[in-house]
């Protein structure tokens, strides 16, 4: 995108990287982050999904092992310069960052899914796990030089390890000896140039043999190295310098190693500044609620309840509250010119559309609805605000003038301009035709274009531009206080004698004006604010309609499936009455069987029509199981299609009432203490002890009791 470092400051864009750039760990990415410029289609896209991906892991169980680091740029350049040495710290940080790109290249594989971008760059990084083994191989966790790290190394410390300990031993006994001599003063010892010295009175300095290494200011003391110790002190002294030799010559070996790892160790140190990038931005996302619109590639912008994030940032502190906006830009609908009264957030609007084109062209997530749109311009020209020079000697109006030659100049199909109070400035009449004559240019260039305005004619022309649409910020007009809410598809009125009113303007200074104003602009001007008002009106029938249209729905939703469940007790009647059925007609036919055994009829003959009642049982059986499932669907069916001839719901219902009404008067009879009953379908017979108010029934099964609902049992 081309844009002009005056339009990025005109929308605050400096601003809004400075909010960013805090979350960075690494102050060079701070740096990088305050100088960021709108990208290209592709590679902001790409940094907007990254960004979207690292913004869902905060929302979820799945942390992305990144954490504060420190880069190793300084390191990268030191290192291939041969014989060069790197300190202790430097290795230490070489490791961790290894490290660091190992946890991760094993994290985002497996959430692939969730991290599809990001595990992208990391999985083409070469991992060396050379380099952590030998960097562990020299440093302990510590950061200190292993004593194995050479054989020499190892000698030298053991060597250093006796010396020391010799030296104690030796200056202990000295100590010792010369404690019940009087040679000492009474502090016994003190430590010069890190070692332990004897504090003997200058008057005995002769007596105690050994290497004097001091005099106290005053000269009485005079401190002494024991003879005994010396030559153990210079042992220590020679072996420690050549410890020194010893680490630095191993060191060097290291850097020489490490270096043939500078290739890679680059491409972990620039995906590591890239990944702290990412998250700065995400974490910018979370504060402000970014996310990640639907990016068109046909020029269609449709911002749904968009905020302006400085502002939403202040306000969040100051606990005020902020409104967002809804408008749309299509290749249909182009120009959008906002007109309405001052301080009733033209300019805010305007703001918000630039801020919101630079964030998601730059790869920074934006505060709006998700099903809002967004697509890429070439070019972004702004025009907002007071552009007076003091320096250049040029008026607002003149300088406005030169910043608009330059727009003309460069404006094309496809660049969005941002104009604050479009056309102000001189004599209404001339400014507003030469106005209009801009506004014909633009409309004629294709251009998409946000403008504000309070000029009557501009209002007019959008009117009959067909891809061309007025909106208005909303204001009451009995309460004069702006609603702060853009209305798209009307022209909105300036308030100027209601406000200057309001104000406590003289009325009579008010009728004045107006009677010099020419009768039709002031028809007009009322003719807006009475449809101004009657739109917010309808809006909120609108609205009210809306919710009742829900709730309707909400009703029709139930009844269908209070339909449902009907259909599905009545099918259920039907089948428990035909077994019903099919049960009494059995047992008619046992109780005939007893009937003829009982009148003599032979055992045999008996049990022979007995068996014969069993096959066609077990027949009948058998075929019903394999045509069960097509016996229940043209149940259903023939159950659908006398229902579809009737009132559905208040037959079921008067049905079912009918029913349930019958049912009670009958309970009412039989629901008495010591009356048998069993729940439907079951085989257990027990024996009501006790009915209570709620209507709940106390019922012996002999072995046990339970407490149940009456409705829920038949009587035996």
């Amino acid at each position: 995108m081309h844009i002009q470092k005056d339009d990025l400051d005109e929308l605050e864009f400096p601003e809004l990287l400075a909010e960013i750039s805090p979350f960075a760990y690494s102050k060079k990415i701070a740096e990088r982050i305050e100088a960021i410029k709108p990208f290209e289609l592709e590679e902001a896209e790409l940094s907007l999904k990254k960004t979207a991906e690292y913004l869902a892991s905060f929302e979820s169980d799945n942390a992305i092992p990144f954490n504060e680091y420190e880069d190793i740029e300084a390191e990268l350049k030191l290192m291939v310069i041969e014989n060069f040495r790197l300190e202790n710290a430097s290795f230490l940080k070489i490791k961790s960052l290894t490290e660091q790109i190992a946890r991760l290249q094993k994290f985002f594989p497996a959430y692939e899914q969730l991290f599809f971008h990001l595990k992208n760059d990391v999985k083409d990084l070469e991992y060396r796990k050379e380099i952590v083994e030998k960097i562990d191989k020299v440093f302990n966790r510590f950061g200190e030089v292993k004593s194995d790290s050479s054989p020499i190394l190892k000698t030298l410390r053991a060597e250093i390890s006796t010396a020391r300990k010799a030296i104690q031993e030796n200056f202990n006994r000295a100590l010792t000896a010369l404690s019940s001599t009087d040679y000492l003063d009474d502090i016994r010892e003190s430590i010069m140039d890190d070692q332990r010295v004897l504090a003997v009175k200058s008057g005995y300095k002769k007596r105690v043999p050994g290497r004097v290494l001091g005099i106290s200011k005053t000269g009485s003391i005079t401190y002494i190295q024991p003879e005994s110790v010396v030559k153990h002190q210079f042992k220590l002294r020679e072996d420690i310098e050549e410890e020194k030799k010893e680490v630095d010559k191993i060191l060097r070996k290291l850097t020489t190693e490490i270096s043939e790892f500078a290739p890679q160790l680059e491409d972990y140190q620039n995906y590591i500044f890239d990944l702290d990038l990412t998250r700065a931005k995400a974490k910018f996302a979370e504060k402000i609620g970014g996310v990640l619109p639907k990016i068109n590639r046909h020029r269609t912008m449709r911002l749904v309840n968009a905020f302006h994030p400085l502002l939403l940032i202040r306000n969040q502190v100051e606990k005020k509250k902020i409104f967002p906006q809804t408008l749309t830009l299509t290749e249909q609908n182009r120009i959008l010119c906002i007109s309405g009264p001052n301080a009733g957030g033209k300019s805010i609007t305007l703001k918000t559309v630039g801020l919101l084109q630079l964030m998601i062209q730059s790869g920074i997530l934006v505060p709006v609805h998700p099903k809002s749109e967004m697509f890429f311009f070439e070019k972004l020209m702004t025009d907002i605000g007071d552009n007076q020079s003091i320096e250049n000697h040029l008026s607002t109006y003149s300088s406005r003038l030169k910043k608009m030659a330059k727009i003309i100049k460069e404006a094309n199909s496809k660049t969005l301009l941002l104009i604050d109070e479009f056309g102000t400035g001189s004599d209404p009449e001339l400014g507003g035709a030469l106005a209009e004559s801009f506004l014909e240019f633009f409309y004629e260039k294709k251009s998409f274009s946000i403008i504000t305005t309070h000029y009557t004619n501009i209002k007019l022309v959008i009117e009959h531009l067909p891809h061309a649409t007025n909106a208005a910020m909303l204001f009451d007009e009995n309460s004069l206080e702006p609603l702060y809410k853009l209305e798209v598809g009307q022209a909105g009125s300036s308030f100027t004698f209601e406000v200057a009113e309001k104000n406590k303007i003289p009325k009579f200074i008010i009728e004045s004006a107006k009677k010099k104003v020419e009768h039709d602009i002031v028809n007009l001007d009322k003719t807006i604010v009475k449809l101004q008002q009657e739109k917010f009106e309808v809006e909120k029938i609108k609205t009210d309609l809306a919710e009742k249209r829900d709730s309707t729905q909400n009703k029709k939703e139930n009844l269908e499936k209070l339909n449902e469940q009907l259909q599905q007790k009545l099918y259920n009647f039907q089948k428990l009455y035909e077994d019903e059925h099919r049960k009494l007609q059995f047992g008619n036919k046992i109780e005939g069987f007893i009937d003829s055994y009982v009148k003599g009829k032979s055992r045999k003959l008996v049990v022979a029509d007995f068996v014969k009642i069993l096959e066609q049982e077990k027949f009948r059986k058998l075929g019903s199981d394999k045509d069960e499932n097509k016996k229940l669907q043209i149940v259903k069916r023939k159950i659908t299609q006398q229902l579809k001839k009737t009132d559905v719901q208040e037959k079921i219902v008067a049905a079912t009432e009918k029913l349930e009404d019958k049912r009670q008067k009958e309970r009412a009879v039989w629901m008495k203490v010591g009356q048998r009953v069993r729940i439907p379908g079951s085989t257990s017979v027990g024996t009501i002890e006790k009915i209570e108010k709620n209507g709940k029934v106390s019922v012996n099964y002999g072995t046990f009791k339970t407490q149940i609902s009456g409705d829920e049992l038949e009587r035996i």
